[in-house]
Protein backbone atom coordinates (compact mmCIF):
# COMPACT_ATOMS: atom_id res chain seq x y z
CA UNK A 1 0.00 0.00 0.00
CA UNK A 2 2.86 2.37 0.87
CA UNK A 3 4.56 1.73 -2.52
CA UNK A 4 1.31 2.44 -4.34
CA UNK A 5 0.98 5.77 -2.55
CA UNK A 6 4.59 6.73 -3.45
CA UNK A 7 4.06 5.69 -7.08
CA UNK A 8 0.86 7.74 -7.29
CA UNK A 9 2.60 10.81 -5.80
CA UNK A 10 5.52 10.56 -8.24
CA UNK A 11 3.17 10.08 -11.20
CA UNK A 12 1.01 13.05 -10.18
CA UNK A 13 4.10 15.26 -9.70
CA UNK A 14 5.40 14.28 -13.14
CA UNK A 15 2.09 15.13 -14.76
CA UNK A 16 2.07 18.54 -13.07
CA UNK A 17 5.58 19.33 -14.36
CA UNK A 18 4.90 18.16 -17.93
CA UNK A 19 3.17 21.40 -19.07
CA UNK A 20 6.07 23.46 -17.68
CA UNK A 21 8.65 21.47 -19.62
CA UNK A 22 6.57 21.70 -22.79
CA UNK A 23 6.29 25.50 -22.65
CA UNK A 24 9.98 26.19 -21.96
CA UNK A 25 11.20 25.56 -25.54
CA UNK A 26 8.46 27.89 -26.83
CA UNK A 27 9.59 30.70 -24.54
CA UNK A 28 13.20 30.18 -25.60
CA UNK A 29 12.21 30.25 -29.29
CA UNK A 30 10.27 33.48 -28.80
CA UNK A 31 13.24 35.10 -27.08
CA UNK A 32 15.56 33.96 -29.87
CA UNK A 33 13.36 35.53 -32.56
CA UNK A 34 12.68 38.83 -30.80
CA UNK A 35 13.08 41.75 -33.18
CA UNK A 36 13.14 45.51 -33.19
CA UNK A 37 13.15 48.25 -35.81
CA UNK A 38 14.72 51.63 -36.43
CA UNK A 39 12.96 54.50 -38.16
CA UNK A 40 13.82 58.09 -38.71
CA UNK A 41 14.45 61.06 -40.93
CA UNK A 42 17.52 62.36 -42.70
CA UNK A 43 17.69 66.16 -42.70
CA UNK A 44 20.07 68.69 -44.22
CA UNK A 45 21.83 71.42 -42.22
CA UNK A 46 18.73 73.64 -42.39
CA UNK A 47 16.53 70.84 -41.00
CA UNK A 48 14.72 70.13 -44.28
CA UNK A 49 14.16 66.46 -45.26
CA UNK A 50 16.99 65.09 -47.40
CA UNK A 51 15.58 63.42 -50.53
CA UNK A 52 17.75 60.67 -52.02
CA UNK A 53 20.04 60.24 -49.02
CA UNK A 54 21.47 56.76 -48.53
CA UNK A 55 20.98 55.43 -45.01
CA UNK A 56 23.36 52.66 -43.97
CA UNK A 57 22.70 50.08 -41.24
CA UNK A 58 25.75 48.03 -40.22
CA UNK A 59 25.56 44.89 -38.07
CA UNK A 60 28.67 45.34 -35.91
CA UNK A 61 28.98 41.62 -35.18
CA UNK A 62 28.61 40.11 -38.67
CA UNK A 63 29.83 43.30 -40.40
CA UNK A 64 26.96 42.98 -42.88
CA UNK A 65 25.30 46.13 -44.13
CA UNK A 66 21.87 47.16 -45.42
CA UNK A 67 20.96 50.44 -47.07
CA UNK A 68 17.85 52.49 -47.77
CA UNK A 69 17.35 55.47 -50.10
CA UNK A 70 15.08 58.16 -48.70
CA UNK A 71 12.11 59.57 -50.63
CA UNK A 72 10.92 63.20 -50.65
CA UNK A 73 10.14 63.12 -46.92
CA UNK A 74 13.67 61.97 -45.94
CA UNK A 75 12.25 59.02 -43.98
CA UNK A 76 13.79 55.56 -43.58
CA UNK A 77 12.92 52.30 -41.82
CA UNK A 78 14.78 49.07 -41.09
CA UNK A 79 12.70 46.24 -39.61
CA UNK A 80 13.29 42.71 -38.31
CA UNK A 81 16.52 43.64 -36.52
CA UNK A 82 17.86 41.26 -33.92
CA UNK A 83 17.62 42.47 -30.34
CA UNK A 84 20.90 40.71 -29.51
CA UNK A 85 22.99 42.63 -32.04
CA UNK A 86 24.53 46.10 -31.98
CA UNK A 87 24.06 48.28 -35.06
CA UNK A 88 25.60 51.45 -36.46
CA UNK A 89 23.45 53.83 -38.55
CA UNK A 90 24.52 56.79 -40.69
CA UNK A 91 23.46 58.63 -43.84
CA UNK A 92 25.26 60.21 -46.75
CA UNK A 93 24.27 62.42 -49.66
CA UNK A 94 26.50 64.04 -52.27
CA UNK A 95 29.69 63.26 -50.34
CA UNK A 96 28.34 64.56 -47.02
CA UNK A 97 28.06 62.06 -44.17
CA UNK A 98 26.02 62.36 -40.98
CA UNK A 99 27.39 61.40 -37.61
CA UNK A 100 26.95 57.70 -36.82
CA UNK A 101 24.35 56.60 -34.29
CA UNK A 102 24.74 53.35 -32.36
CA UNK A 103 21.93 50.97 -31.46
CA UNK A 104 22.90 48.85 -28.47
CA UNK A 105 21.68 45.34 -27.78
CA UNK A 106 21.17 46.55 -24.19
CA UNK A 107 18.50 49.04 -25.33
CA UNK A 108 15.11 47.34 -24.93
CA UNK A 109 13.10 49.70 -27.17
CA UNK A 110 11.13 47.86 -29.86
CA UNK A 111 11.18 50.90 -32.16
CA UNK A 112 14.12 53.30 -32.13
CA UNK A 113 13.55 56.72 -33.75
CA UNK A 114 16.53 58.68 -35.09
CA UNK A 115 17.23 61.94 -36.86
CA UNK A 116 20.37 61.87 -38.99
CA UNK A 117 21.64 65.36 -39.79
CA UNK A 118 23.86 65.98 -42.79
CA UNK A 119 26.54 68.70 -42.44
Amino acid sequence: MNRLRIFTSVLAGGLLLAPVSLTMPTAQAQAATATRSVTGTVVDKSGAPAKGAVVHLKDTRALSQRSYITADDGQFRFAQLSTSTDYEVWADLNGQKSDSKNLSSFDNKKVQELTLKLP
